[in-house]
């Protein structure tokens, strides 16, 4: 499948280069950091000054927005079919990933496919770390039953608000509050499973009580876990990340572990973003598996 280009949305990667990106967002044309942009940029300077607002780290790591015109820190914007809050945070996240957005597509096909040869039968999804929920609200409007983990209230309510911009409030979604790994477990002793897992690890975080996940340490143990939670009849897992090293035949590796003995496709990539110069910009990395139908 090729990586889509959303032109007509609210989003557009306009160039990147010297470790920095520029991106059109609704109303606002944004800089950010970019570390995997080692090479030179091609839109002209012109294009770069016009900037609304700039995010700069600085050399312990956090950073700030620089303000070049009045903006409005919270707004919403379409993209991918889904209707977004988004806030340019002190983080300099916007809770919008639009490298995911071939992941997007490609668990919407599936899940409708599946609703369809079974005739209707409900399919239910786990998305763990769902931050800001376009996995959620991307499997809900397919049709899925899912239930949304993410370790912070704060983005489970942001998550919460994005399903009503879509329209999707009263639709079957769980909302929780809950350190993955621990959740997992739990789900593993009452008995439950999922149709589909889908999985975007920080490479450093916290849970709601201060647990403490660091993806190398427990990645490995969470996959197990959700190997145990995969029905019999599993339709797919999507796992994705954004840590260095952690390359697609990395994820690969560690997801063929989690479906071993199971029929169907397993592929990985790198998950980028087009910009308007038709140059791909690397964007973290994926693996999925696929059931054979």
């Amino acid at each position: 499948m090729p990586t889509p280009k959303f032109q007509t949305d609210d989003y557009q990667l306009i160039d990147s280069g010297d470790s920095q990106k520029l991106e059109q967002i609704g109303p606002y044309r944004l800089v950010r950091p970019a570390p995997q942009a080692i090479w030179r940029q091609r839109s002209p300077q012109s294009e770069w000054r016009s900037a609304n607002a700039v995010y700069k780290r600085d050399s312990s790591g956090s950073g700030r927005w620089e303000w070049r015109t009045k903006v409005q820190r919270e707004f919403d914007a379409l993209y991918n079919h889904l209707s977004l809050r988004l806030k340019l945070t002190n983080f300099g996240h916007l809770g919008l990933f639009p490298e995911q957005a071939e992941n997007w597509e490609w668990l919407r096909e599936a899940i409708r496919t599946r609703i369809q040869h079974s005739r209707g039968a409900n399919l239910y999804v786990l998305n763990l770390f769902a931050y800001t929920g376009g996995s959620t609200l991307a499997a809900s409007q397919a049709g899925a039953h899912v239930v949304h983990v993410d370790a912070a209230k704060g983005v489970v309510d942001w998550a919460r608000k994005n399903a009503r911009l879509c329209g999707l409030e009263d639709r079957p979604i769980r909302w929780l509050v809950d350190d993955a790994l621990k959740f997992v477990k739990r789900e593993v002793r009452r008995g439950h499973s999922y149709q589909a897992i889908i999985l975007d690890p920080p490479s450093f975080g916290r849970g709601p009580k201060g647990e403490v996940f660091k993806i190398e340490n427990q990645i490995i143990p969470l996959l197990e876990g959700c190997r145990e939670l995969l029905a019999k009849d599993a339709l797919f897992m999507l796992y994705s990340c954004h840590t260095p090293g952690f390359t697609p035949l990395t994820l690969e590796n560690q997801l063929a572990d989690a479906v071993r003995n199971r029929r169907g496709k397993l592929e990985s990539n790198e998950m980028r973003v087009i910009d308007v110069h038709d140059r791909p910009l690397p964007s973290g990395a994926y693996a999925r598996w696929l059931a054979s139908e």
